[in-house]
Formats: structure tokens, C-alpha cells, sequence
């Protein structure tokens, strides 16, 4: 593919859509390709500095008149402003609510400039938020207004038709997310020791065995089911979870391990940019959301040689097979507990399991392929639209 010029759009938050988002844009400006990132807020995570890698945050002025700064028109002049200033000949945007309407206002006012549109639906853009009765029909109307709409899982696609109303004469093409797996590797020995420090207060009845789990803590992560699992799990061994990230779950969590007494069995780390050094080091994901198209952070799990444990909800099944972890009917506590105790209490299934989840990562889910299958989408689009 020929260097472009291409922009991103996505929310600056630790985030799945973000991640995969940002994790792109560096992949094809090493590529060679000019990105402009464009996001309403700083980046949560500061990223490499690249000559070919520029940011811009969107403005949305304050006024007594609103009772909030309105988001979606800054967002929609400032890619118009971007896409202008820099002869940006692709926009791709993550996450359909309200980018792609952001998006479709920019193009508007770009006219005969504007650039090619991709929208990439990553989730709750589709199940939730986008199907809510006030946005559904705005939120159809952006998406098929693009030139070409993605999905990182077959089921998403299915439920962007099904739930959103996407046309079905509109083609959504399934590109799988990716994980970078020179960077969540596994580690030669883990350490039993390594959590010790995160739990001063825990002592006795040892050695424990830890779970992690890193979302954004809203409420279809459903986050309080992961305290009554380690309550259920310390019936049978000794058992500690590390929790990464934050949100408006958070509170509703510190306090049921109180109630539990579980609060020396619980550290919450909030929201990390780097916490791979505790991943490597887990006995197992746990992760007990409501829906999940994919789910990068479980990805991120596996190329660390960590099992996965779950619900079988969305499009879970396609990434988590009884190989590499366990899947367990929507919300039975007590079978996720019974699973992971299985695997727990047996070091050398747990080690087995943990190969293989590095092996499908490397083989299934490595950055190269998708930015290939990227690169031939922009470049098709914007062939298309050279005069």
C-alpha cells in the first residue's frame, strides 16, 4: 500500500475500542503511513513519539446555556479542521456513538474534500448504548453512511444487524482484534511471591492462588459477580483477586469485600497504563461481563500464557475454547467457582491450559495480519476515490 494520509478517531480512555484504535495508528505509521489521532480528551497512556504520529484533542467551550459542553460538535470541528488542514484521505472511526455522527457532520462540511469513512463497531456501540430508542435511528444513519463498516467479531456483526438495523445489503467485514505478543509475553518462571506486596494485610492459610481481571468497571462488566466468586473460591482455597482499572463500579465493589470480609483478599490498582508484569504473573482472567464481543483485555490474557475464565456471552466463544480456559453458562457463580477450582487445584492442567493460550495468540491474534487486513480496506477505499 502506498503511504497515506489517514486519521483516527476514538475515545482516549484504557478502553478496548482506544486500545485497538491507538495500537493501529502506531502500527501503520511504522508502516509508513502519516496518522492524525484525534480524541476529546488526552490519551490515557502516553504512546511513542513518531514523526509520522500526531494528536489532536478536540474543544468543546463551556457555556451557561449547556449543561454540558457539546461533545459531538467540538469532535465534528475539529476532524473537519484536521481532515482539511492535513488532506487526510481516510477517517476511521472507533466506536459508532457519537463518533460516526461526529464523523458524518465533518464530511458534510468537507464536501467535495472529504475523506473516505470507516466505522469500526467494537461492542456496546451496538448492544447497548447505540440500540437505546433515542440514539438508534441517528446511530444507523452514520454507520451506513460510511464507506465501510467493521466488526472485530462475527457475532457483532450479526447483532449490528439484528439490533442496530444495519441494512443487510450493507457488507460488515470481520477484522479481528489483535494483541501485540512481542509485548504480553509470558514470563520463564512466575514468581508464587509476586502479588505478596499487594496484600500486606492477608496472612496464613497460604499459598494463595490470584486471579486478575482489568475492565472499566461499568455496569456490564458486572464486576460485583468477581467478590462473591472469590468469596465461593475461598471456601476451597485460599484465593486473592487483583483488580485493574476504575469506573462507577468500583465504589459498589470495595464495598460488598467489606461486607464479605474480603477486603485483605481484594487490591484494587485503578487505572494502569502498564500492568503486564502482573498479568504474567496470574494464575488466571477471570472476567464476567454481561456481553462481550470480543474482548481484548481476555486476548491480552492468553498471549501472557494466562487461562481464561468466563461467561459464555457474545462473542466469547470464538476466542476462549476449553484449550486455553473455560466458559461457563451467563452468570452461574457457582460453575465459574467449580471451573476455576478445577483448574486451579491441578498445576499441571493450569500450565497446559497456559500454552495454549499462547499458542492461538501468536497463531490467531498477532497485529501483523490485521494491519494487512486494514491496509487493503484503506487502500481499496482510497484508490477508489483517486480522480
Amino acid at each position: 500500500m502506498k503511504a497515506r494520509t489517514l486519521a483516527v478517531v476514538c475515545y482516549p480512555t484504557l478502553g478496548g475500542s482506544g486500545i485497538i484504535a491507538t495500537e493501529l495508528a502506531l502500527g501503520l505509521a511504522a508502516r509508513g503511513h502519516t496518522l492524525h489521532v484525534i480524541t476529546n480528551a488526552p490519551l490515557a497512556r502516553a504512546l511513542p513519539r513518531s514523526p509520522r504520529l500526531h494528536f489532536h484533542v478536540a474543544e468543546a467551550p463551556s457555556y451557561p446555556l449547556f449543561d454540558q459542553p457539546p461533545q459531538m460538535l467540538g469532535l465534528a470541528s475539529a476532524i473537519a479542521r484536521v481532515c482539511d488542514a492535513h488532506e487526510v484521505e481516510l477517517l476511521h472511526v472507533h466506536y459508532a456513538v457519537p463518533h460516526a455522527a461526529s464523523a458524518f457532520l465533518a464530511r458534510q462540511l468537507l464536501g467535495a474534500r472529504k475523506p473516505a469513512l470507516v466505522t469500526t463497531l467494537h461492542g456496546s456501540d451496538v448492544t447497548r448504548v447505540g440500540t437505546e430508542p433515542a440514539y438508534q435511528e441517528i446511530t444507523r444513519f452514520c454507520v451506513e453512511a460510511s464507506e465501510a463498516i467493521t466488526t472485530p467479531s462475527r457475532y457483532l456483526r450479526e447483532q449490528a444487524y439484528e439490533l442496530l438495523g444495519v441494512s443487510l445489503a450493507r457488507d460488515i467485514e470481520v477484522i479481528e482484534n489483535a494483541v501485540d505478543t512481542a509485548r504480553f509475553v509470558p514470563v520463564e518462571a512466575r514468581d508464587p511471591r509476586h502479588f505478596d506486596a499487594l496484600f500486606p494485610a492477608a496472612h496464613g492459610g497460604g499459598p494463595f492462588k490470584t486471579l486478575i481481571h482489568v475492565s472499566n468497571f461499568r455496569a456490564v462488566k458486572r464486576t460485583g459477580d468477581l467478590i462473591e466468586l472469590l468469596a465461593l473460591l475461598n471456601r476451597n482455597f485460599p484465593t486473592r483477586l487483583v483488580l485493574v482499572g476504575d469506573g462507577p463500579e468500583r465504589s459498589v465493589c470495595e464495598a460488598r469485600a467489606r461486607e464479605l470480609g474480603l477486603r485483605d483478599k481484594v487490591t484494587f490498582l485503578g487505572a494502569q497504563t502498564c500492568f503486564t508484569e502482573h498479568l504474567q504473573q496470574a494464575d488466571a482472567f477471570v472476567l464476567t461481563s454481561e456481553n462481550e464481543s470480543f474482548g481484548l483485555a481476555a486476548l491480552e490474557a492468553l498471549s501472557c500464557a494466562v487461562p481464561v475464565f468466563g461467561y459464555r456471552v457474545g462473542g466469547l466463544a470464538s476466542v476462549i475454547s476449553e484449550d486455553v480456559g473455560r466458559l461457563v453458562p451467563a452468570f452461574d457463580r457457582a460453575a465459574l467457582a467449580r471451573a476455576l477450582h478445577e483448574v486451579l487445584s491441578d498445576e499441571s492442567l493450569r500450565a497446559r491450559l497456559g500454552q495454549a493460550a499462547r499458542q492461538r495468540a501468536h497463531d490467531h491474534y498477532r497485529m501483523q495480519p490485521t494491519l494487512d487486513r486494514y491496509e487493503r480496506l484503506f487502500e481499496r477505499l482510497c484508490a477508489s476515490r483517486t480522480p
